[in-house]
């Protein structure tokens, strides 16, 4: 399970790209599918604020030694410690460890397309916080996708006396909310060191207090069961599907447009969403369907008029 803001970059306004960048893309929206089942089955063995930890700890060494090799670890500059603080606590705390408890109580597929509603939650914080005022566009855009929202956690298709389903769903929301505060300060954040570079001291940021949570929540990680398997599942979810796949976002990312890479992300919900039916034995009603389809037109219309709106 893995979230990974993508910065704007001069490069960012070529809308083509060859097609070594596009295969590499395609591989990271296949890992990040793949990180969310990946995820739920660590979740039998691990609690989920230790996991969470695990997951950016593990990340943040392997990014670490990676730039050291290449000669580029550096402190964060002075001007770009607002971004660090951002991205590393509400974007990777906050996200990853309320959605990792949430899916505890959720299953797989409604969690992946849950978190994936950051575009629609940016139309409203962006009107809130900015006093940017949704274009007709955005607001049908806003329309479909909550409705959308309603089918997926609507008393037909959701058990809401489950106990923690309704937990579960706000927090997912809650983390999607978080995210979005995020991109909006990556668009305004002026940049003085790479993405790439910054990445490891995000995720240290994040690491650090998820641990101290965890210790203080879930007790003493000497409990866990490190076997092989659960091994296997801690190198996919940390060094694969979060260091490795930022290092793509952060070198591939860039040369396609804003637009390109938001319609790539929309791949990871339905990666994850197929990888759970697959693998876990998730349902799809055909409420669930529906409200898929609608979420993801919704997300399509808020990048593509987002995108109209910034040029």
């Amino acid at each position: 399970m893995s979230k990974t803001s993508f910065s704007p970059s001069r490069a960012d306004s070529s809308p083509l790209a060859g097609s070594g960048t596009l295969a590499w893309l395609g591989v990271m929206v296949l890992l990040w599918g793949l990180s969310w089942p990946a995820t739920k089955l660590a979740l039998d063995s691990v609690p989920p604020l230790w996991l969470a930890a695990i997951r950016f700890g593990s990340a943040a060494l392997c990014l670490f030694a990676f730039l050291a090799v290449r000669g580029s670890l550096a402190f964060p500059p002075r001007a770009d410690w607002p971004i660090v603080a951002s991205m590393g606590l509400l974007q990777m705390m906050v996200f990853t460890g309320l959605g990792m408890i949430a899916m505890t109580h959720v299953d797989t597929s409604r969690a992946v397309l849950l978190a994936y509603t950051t575009p629609l939650w940016g139309v409203i914080a962006g009107w809130l916080l900015f006093r940017n005022a949704p274009t007709r566009w955005q607001l049908l855009a806003l329309a479909v996708g909550l409705t959308g929202i309603g089918l997926i956690c609507s008393p037909w298709e959701m058990d809401w006396a489950a106990p923690g389903a309704a937990m579960g769903a706000v927090f997912l929301v809650i983390g999607a909310i978080s995210w979005s505060v995020v991109i909006l300060h990556i668009k305004r954040h002026r940049w003085t060191a790479s993405p790439l570079s910054l990445a490891p001291w995000q995720m240290l940021i994040a690491t650090v207090p998820l641990a101290g949570f965890a210790l203080a929540l879930e007790g003493s990680p000497a409990a866990i069961p490190f076997d092989l398997r659960l091994l296997e599942l801690l190198f996919f979810i940390g060094p694969v599907a979060t260091s490795a796949c930022f290092v793509i976002s952060a070198e591939h990312g860039r040369r396609i447009s804003s637009f390109a890479m938001s319609t790539f992300t929309l791949g990871v919900p339905l990666v994850g969403i197929l990888a759970s039916i697959l693998l876990l034995g998730n349902r799809l009603s055909p409420l669930f369907a529906a409200g898929l389809c609608l979420i993801l037109v919704g997300m399509a219309l808020a990048a593509a008029a987002t995108t109209r709106r910034s040029t």
